[in-house]
Formats: C-alpha cells, structure tokens, sequence
C-alpha cells in the first residue's frame, strides 16, 4: 500500500533517527511505531490523529499526556492493556473512558494453572520442572528486582542462577539467562538460544514481561512472588500457555507475606481473567487520582466506594448523562448552583483527560 510507516526506539542511529523526525514533521511518514521513543519532545507531527498505546501499564500519565501535545488537536487515543492499571479501570466506571473487552483465548491455547508454593518446597518443584522437561517442554524462572542497589540486583540474580545450574547441571540441561545490564546483542543471542531450544531453562528478571512468544514453555516459576504487583503477575504469566500444551506457573515466596501479598497471590490462582484481576488491583490499592498523575492509590470517597457500590456510580453516571443531554450548558435555575460549583472545581491540567 502507498503508506510510509517507519520505526523510532533508542538505538535507531542518528542519520535514520533525524530523517524519521524531519518525515513526521512534514507530514511526510503515516505511520510511526515505537518505543517511549517516540513521546520524547523532539518528535513532532505534522497532524496526528490516531495514538495507540500497548501495554498501557508501562507509561506514566505524564508520559501518554505527551502525546496529546504533539498536536494541535487533541488525537484519538486507543490503549491497549492486558492489565488496566486502577486509574483506567476507574475512569471506566466514571463513564470517561469507553472500553472494549476481549475475554476469549485464541483456538487451542488452555487455561494455565497456577499454584503458590512456599520456599521449603523448592526440591519439589525443581523436580516438577524435571519432568516437564523430559517431555521437551521450556521452562522460565523469574526473579525481581527488589533492592534499591542495581549491584545487589545483579548478585540477587547471579545467585540465582548458580543455584539454578547445580539443579540443572550441564551437558543434561542448558541454562541460559536474561537480565537489563546485558547488552543487546547478548539479550537477543540468548534469547534465541531459548526460542530454537537450545536451552530449556531462561532465567530471567521481568525484561522478559512482555514481546516474548515461545509456545513450547509451559512452565514459569516465578520467585519472591510476593515482591510483584498483580499487573506484573499477570504479564509474565502470560508468557507460558502460548502453544497447546497444559501450562504452569509456579509463585514461589516465604512463609512470611503480608495480608495483601496473601491477596494478591490467591486472586492469582483463582482466575486467568486479566479484568478480575484488574478489579482486585483496583480494589487492594485504589484507583489513583483522576485530577492528578497517580496511577493508583486509595481516594477517600465520601458517598461510595468505587468497587462495591459500582452500581449506583452507574446510576449516577447516567443521570449526569441525562442532563447533560437535557440542558448541556447547565443554563436552567434548578442547575445553577450546580454550574457555579463545578466552575469553581474545574482543574487547570490535562490530567483527567488522560486514560
């Protein structure tokens, strides 16, 4: 077709990187895809109308509002998330934000079936991966990152990985690993050797969350499950149950977990379904601030709360509807006083515009 479309992410090289900017600008380029690349100030349009965002809960509010500034008038906005973050979820409720939800798996994939396990079980679970790879299947071992140190980061996972090959000695097994201190040549080179098989076993830290298809690993263990957020669960669980075969994740932690980490494990093996998920998230840390950046966070409502009276949020949605509908400019004598108030409420930013 007689579209130009071209491609933007931090290592595009200068001479490329500056003719992409001068197309986008002139109008010249219809389609650009790319990294948070492309929401940085130097990339400007010459009328952008359409913005899709995947994997929505990568970007900050501040970050999808550039978008916004990078035309004259405001571009249609698709995101696109496995995982709506709380503040997303919320506008939905506030009737902000239209939504579409695909709830089906495609033909032949099963659902994954995913189970919590304490440390003292590891032995039982490295020989549960054992078996699985008996029968050819690949296996991803997750760790996060949890110290403010990047060096400790990087033992936390240098560990890990040691501990993992004296599980999984050579030539038997191949173990191969993926973490963000690689450079990029060396992450793909790995990753490859995981993609054709050759190795069974990818340890990884969640650079690895999202983009990654290898429909023969049925297995991810997942460790200090407790350190990760839902959303974050529920990416990297994704990344097994890609193929045909029965899939598993594993979420490994201490005996010693938190009331919400408790409810953040059992809302993970109860259910696949990304919006309940994404309704536990909303319940267990809020849904942010509409009129401000916050992503998530508790709102202290006055009248409801936003998960278990969504009913009557519904109720009144639709009667603000109505009388939008009715007298939109508020102009009547019975929604004066509504008028003044909401003049007198209305936010200087863009942020409650920002889905």
């Amino acid at each position: 077709m007689p579209v130009n479309i071209a491609l933007l992410t931090g290592s595009t090289k200068s001479v490329e990187r500056k003719r992409i900017l001068q197309a986008a600008k002139t109008g010249g380029l219809h389609i650009l895809i790319g990294t948070h690349a492309v929401i940085e100030d130097a990339v400007q349009f010459h009328d952008l109308g359409f913005a899709v965002i995947d994997e929505q809960h990568r970007f900050g509010v501040a970050q999808r509002a550039k978008l916004w500034e990078k035309s004259k008038v405001p571009p249609h906005v698709l995101v696109m998330t496995a995982t709506p973050i709380p503040r997303t979820l919320a506008m939905t409720a506030y009737g902000d934000l239209d939504y579409s939800v695909m709830d089906e798996l495609p033909p032949g994939r099963q659902p994954i079936t995913t189970v919590h396990r304490y440390e003292n079980t590891r032995p039982q679970v490295m020989d549960f991966i054992k078996e699985q790879i008996v029968k050819e299947r690949q296996v991803y071992i997750i760790y996060p990152l949890i110290d403010e140190s990047e060096k400790m980061d990087y033992e936390n996972l240098m560990k890990g990985y040691e501990e993992v090959k004296a599980f999984f000695p050579e030539p038997k097994y191949w173990v191969s690993m993926v973490h963000g201190k690689m450079s990029s040549q060396q992450k793909d080179t790995n990753m490859q050797r995981f993609v054709k098989g050759d190795t069974q076993i990818m340890v990884s830290t969640t650079v690895i969350e999202v983009g990654v298809n290898v429909p023969n690993a049925t297995v991810m263990v997942i460790e200090s499950a407790e350190k990760f957020g839902l959303s974050q669960l529920h990416q990297l669980r994704g990344r097994v149950g890609r193929g045909s075969e029965k899939s598993f994740c594993i979420l490994l932690t201490s005996r010693k977990l938190s009331a919400d980490a408790r409810e953040r494990l059992k809302i993970m093996c109860a259910t696949n379904d990304g919006f309940k998920i994404a309704d536990k998230d909303l319940e267990l840390r809020g849904p942010g601030d509409i009129e401000g950046t916050r992503q998530s966070g508790i709102l202290n409502f006055k009248l409801a709360n936003i998960i278990q009276d969504r009913q009557i949020l519904e109720a009144a949605r639709n009667m603000a509807e109505q009388l939008l509908t009715s007298d939109p400019e508020l102009s009547s004598a019975e929604n004066l006083k509504l008028k003044n108030y909401l003049q007198s409420e209305k936010s200087k930013n863009i942020w409650s515009k920002i889905s």
